[in-house]
This record gives C-alpha cells, structure tokens and sequence, in this order.
C-alpha cells in the first residue's frame, strides 16, 4: 500500500496557506521587532531564515486567521512536503 504522504502534491501546503492569505487579505509585513529578533538571532549565532510562505504563516497568526499550533502544524505539514 503506497504512503499517503508521497499522495501529497509537493507543493499543495503552500497553495493552502497563499490562497488562506489571499482570501483574508493578509500580507507579510516586516516590523521592526522583525528586524530586530532577525539580529539577536543571528549575532546569537542561530540565524533562522524563513522562506516566503513560513513568512505567511507568521502574518497569519498575527492577524488572528490561525492559532498557535494551527501555526506549527501547518509550518510542520508545509516543510514535510517541501524538504527532500
């Protein structure tokens, strides 16, 4: 029996959090606390760099569309699909 997850269609996550977006006008907006965690983060020796849609998904909390674990499950569901 084939695994579901290799069903999935490579990039069908990051049509679901663009189209979730789109539909609330939401728009990825850097403030400067962005900036600033982006510094500590990076002097600190840990520099993360989100891609366009771990951005969205960020505007998406922000803006009250998802909740903290909708957040992590959907950035989780969306990296499973997108890492090789």
């Amino acid at each position: 029996m084939p695994d579901q997850r290799s069903a999935t269609k490579p990039h069908y996550t990051a049509g679901v959090i663009q189209r979730l977006a789109t539909a609330n006008n939401v728009a990825v907006v850097v403030t400067p606390n962005d900036v600033f965690a982006h510094h500590v983060t990076r002097l600190s020796g840990d520099d993360v760099n989100f891609d366009p849609i771990e951005k969205t998904i960020v505007a998406l909390q922000r803006a009250g569309i998802l909740d903290r674990v909708q957040a992590v499950r959907l950035q989780a569901r969306y990296l499973r699909e997108s890492r090789p």
